[in-house]
């Protein structure tokens, strides 16, 4: 018979037990790497979030005090550590863009296209461009928005789960989840319009 998560954690503080942590990992994995996917949109960084995530609950598992479900504890360092990733990556933009405006000559780039393969490369304009719409669509979200529409679509959790991940109630989620849509709604609508 399989250990709750919480006979797992007991094991993991009082026997330091590598085994019970291996288990949480393999329960956990992709759920979490799916949070992460569903922010940074890009499988290598899922994957590496979801590593910082694991060591993350390793490093500090000796103060999860079971006040919540383990999987909310799990869940709620998933979502910062990805909230803190686009943020990083965000600055990491703007020096960037502030160093092309400076460094322009130094580092032009020229872009070559072969007439070999182009036909297969024009298939997937379609798929690539709306996949891209999506993306931007979710990431212009406000904060908030954006982490109760990840945690619903590509986590399946429900209103009270999603309550307890992001410390809200549930008539707060609801709302939050609400404009989401609306939102995503119009920016999807316009972009088409725009085709």
């Amino acid at each position: 018979m399989a250990l709750s998560d919480s006979e797992l954690v007991e094991q993991i503080h009082s026997e330091n037990s590598r085994k019970a942590f291996d288990e949480l990992i393999s329960r956990y994995q992709l759920r979490v790497m799916r949070i992460c996917h569903g922010f940074v949109l890009h499988n290598a960084d899922a994957e590496d979030l979801t590593q910082d995530v694991f060591i993350e609950v390793f490093r500090s598992i000796d103060r999860f005090r079971g006040d919540s479900q383990f999987s909310t504890w799990l869940y709620r360092i998933a979502v910062n550590k990805s909230l803190n990733f686009l943020k990083k990556k965000k600055r990491e933009k703007v020096f960037q863009s502030i160093e092309g405006f400076f460094f322009k000559g130094d580092k032009e780039e020229s872009l070559q296209l072969s007439d070999e393969g182009q036909f297969a490369a024009d298939r997937g304009i379609k798929t690539s461009e709306n996949k891209k719409i999506l993306k931007g669509a979710i990431n212009s979200l406000p904060e908030n928005q954006r982490t109760a529409f990840i945690l619903a679509k590509y986590q399946d959790l429900s209103y009270k789960e999603i309550a307890e991940v992001m410390d809200l109630s549930i008539s707060s989620v609801e709302s939050l989840l609400f404009r989401a849509k609306g939102k995503l709604q119009n920016r999807l609508l316009s972009s088409i319009e725009k085709k």
